[in-house]
């Protein structure tokens, strides 16, 4: 006699036939699932699974070194000592010279440029690949210029500035944040006392002790030296650079956030 079948019971069998003829037989998350093993492979991996979900203890009995290893915290370290730099004249120069700032060392850092008190400090999370002298030298400081030209903003009234000091791919703001380079930031900003703030790239948030899960239209401002700095976060000048669209975005934002600051 046969079992009865229902619509349903042959939708699935054709999308499992589909899958096979397709060649596809795993489900990749975290860890892999055969999804048309055997018998007895589901029943070992639900084996796994069981002592997966067991109690740690009884797990770890008579195992050494089973435990899977843990992320280790990141030491904290006063990168500026005991007497950061007072002036943005000493920090310049500290930035570029200070040996414990990152792991390669001063060669090929990029200084930040402009003067104290700005009409707009923009920040960035690193120099481009092709500065040497010259901070923002490349496409992404075209862009701005351009920008900035729109804005009406002289470039002479305008700190430019990175978070890190040499072209840094991948870069973990968090780790980096941890381990001090937050100081950094937020001291460097306090020296330059900017009229405003703008910062490219929703990853230098972790150096400006922000928390990321934050929406960036919520972050309004930055409190430093007992003053609240109009803060505004857009994406990164690269994303800017490569999705049209999100220039007419930050030009929305640019134009709200202005009228709120009047």
């Amino acid at each position: 006699m046969n079992a009865p079948t229902t619509p349903l019971t042959d939708e699935l069998k054709a999308a499992l036939q589909w899958w096979q003829m397709a060649g596809v037989e795993h489900d990749f998350s975290d860890d892999a699932t055969d999804w048309l093993a055997g018998e007895d492979a589901v029943t070992a991996q639900s084996a796994g699974d069981a002592a997966e979900n067991a109690p740690a203890t009884r797990r770890n009995q008579g195992q050494v070194g089973s435990a899977s290893p843990q992320k280790s915290e990141v030491a904290r370290i006063a990168l500026m000592g005991e007497l950061p730099p007072d002036t943005l004249e000493v920090f310049c120069k500290w930035w570029l010279e200070a040996p414990g700032l990152d792991a390669i060392g001063p060669r090929g850092r990029i200084a930040p440029r402009g003067v104290a008190k700005p009409d707009l400090m923009v920040l960035v999370l690193d120099p481009e690949e092709q500065d040497r002298d010259h901070l923002l030298s490349g496409p992404r400081g075209k862009l701005l210029a351009n920008m900035l030209a729109a804005m009406g903003i002289s470039s002479e009234r305008t700190y430019f500035a990175s978070a890190l000091p040499r072209h840094t791919p991948v870069a973990d703001t968090a780790s980096l944040a941890a381990s001090g380079l937050d100081d950094v930031t937020l001291h460097h900003i306090g020296l330059v006392s900017p009229q405003k703030l703008v910062v490219f790239g929703s990853d230098i948030l972790p150096l400006l002790k922000q928390d990321v899960s934050n929406p960036e239209t919520s972050l309004r401002e930055i409190n430093q030296n007992s003053a609240e700095v109009p803060l505004l976060v857009s994406e990164g000048l690269d994303s800017l650079l490569a999705m049209p669209r999100l220039k007419a975005r930050f030009w929305r934002r640019w134009i709200e956030w202005s009228v709120d600051l009047k």
